[in-house]
């Protein structure tokens, strides 16, 4: 890296501390800290406030470049305050036009690491959904790579990249991934079946009435699964 784009990296996440320090709360820190069950430090900023601070980082014209970009994610995923996390993957957001074959690595990287539900949900659903996408090629290997690798969090987001596809969402792939996951004892595992079938319900409930029907999910997965489908009909399916 040439040392002026190593100066202009190091200027931009020095200014970020200082913003975010400057507005730290220790008593929203702690219960922040405590609902991520102790695995975080946080500086106690809210959402709002944290948005608030970030916005000119995230403006068009003050954006570092992409290169820069990654390089930032990458220094700021290993510091333990929560709050460069989802900065992180708020300002990764911002290159989705722009993505590269290799960024997938990074987003790899994003989940393996500080892993919790609340990163991993946003990078599978808005940078994988997107990397997908873009590069279709690429997925089968990936998801097969992810579902051997007993990583739950590459698991789960093998579940989840497809989360917003809709009418898009490949079935074949879904049913081979819930299957595949089927014995799963996770929590998040078995949460996050029941996630996507729920969410694809919107767009197609006969098809997620028939694959609850024909597989044997755990109890929590189906009842996530039917929610909608109970909510609007008052019916129960066996």
């Amino acid at each position: 890296m040439a040392r002026g784009q190593e100066t202009k990296i190091t200027a931009f996440i020095q200014t970020l501390e200082v913003e975010f320090e400057r507005k730290a709360n220790a008593k929203i820190a702690s219960e922040q800290r405590t609902y991520l069950r102790s695995r975080f430090t946080c500086y106690g900023l809210k959402t709002v406030e944290r948005r608030a601070i970030q916005e000119p980082f995230l403006m068009k014209e003050f954006l570092p470049t992409k290169d820069e970009m990654t390089e930032i994610v990458k220094i700021l995923w290993q510091k333990p305050p929560r709050e460069y996390h989802y900065f992180s993957q708020e300002l990764a957001c911002k290159y989705v036009k722009q993505l590269e074959k290799r960024d997938i690595t990074l987003f790899e990287l994003m989940v393996t690491h500080q892993s919790w539900w609340d990163t991993v949900d946003f990078i599978a659903n808005k940078l994988m959904g997107a990397y997908f996408e873009t590069y279709p090629e690429q997925r089968d290997q990936y998801i097969e790579k992810w579902l051997k690798s007993k990583n739950i969090w590459l698991q789960r987001s093998a579940l989840l990249f497809q989360l917003r596809y809709k009418a898009h969402l490949d079935t074949a792939l879904l049913s081979f991934v819930i299957n595949s996951l089927l014995h799963s004892k996770e929590f998040f595992i078995n949460k996050a079946i029941g996630w996507i079938l729920r969410e694809y319900s919107r767009t197609d409930p006969k098809w997620v009435i028939d694959f609850v029907n024909n597989t044997a999910l755990a109890p929590l997965s189906k009842r996530e699964a039917l929610r909608l489908i109970h909510q609007k009909t008052g019916t129960l399916h066996s």
